[in-house]
């Protein structure tokens, strides 16, 4: 598992907040191969080691979490996330190394549409009406 500095933390949350108008997706064929819910749960999953934790860190079902890893793990040429099944040691998972630059790679082109579109998304929110209205 690679430890993350809490001001990374910060900015990827505050990287998350500001992307709510603007979702980036990245498609095989119809499937969503990677997003940013996805991109969440390879966070969350880095945090707590486990698909569980990261589960109910981003209060997601366990269920829900597996089927994302399972098709994240089936899209990319190699599995994203590496898990190990519980028992007396606990089990867990962790990003491969693929899942790590994956989601560092998604981040990045996260980070660059925002930058690319601001001015773009500030002058279309200027012509919305008020939500007060």
């Amino acid at each position: 598992m690679v430890k993350r500095s809490q001001s990374e933390d910060a900015e990827d949350a505050r990287d998350a907040q500001d992307l709510r108008e603007v979702k980036l997706r990245v498609y095989a064929g119809d499937v969503i191969a990677m997003g940013p819910g996805k991109a969440d749960l390879l966070d969350a999953i880095n945090v707590t080691g486990s698909i569980s934790g990261a589960g109910r860190a981003l209060g997601m079902s366990y269920r829900r979490c597996w089927e994302l890893v399972f098709i994240m793990n089936a899209q990319f040429i190699e599995p994203l996330v590496l898990s190990a099944k519980g028992g007396s040691n606990g089990g867990g998972a962790e990003l491969s190394p693929l899942g790590n630059d994956v989601l560092k790679r998604y981040r990045a082109m996260e980070r660059r549409a925002k930058k690319a579109i601001a001015l773009d998304v500030e002058r279309m929110r200027s012509l919305l009406k008020s939500q007060f209205e």
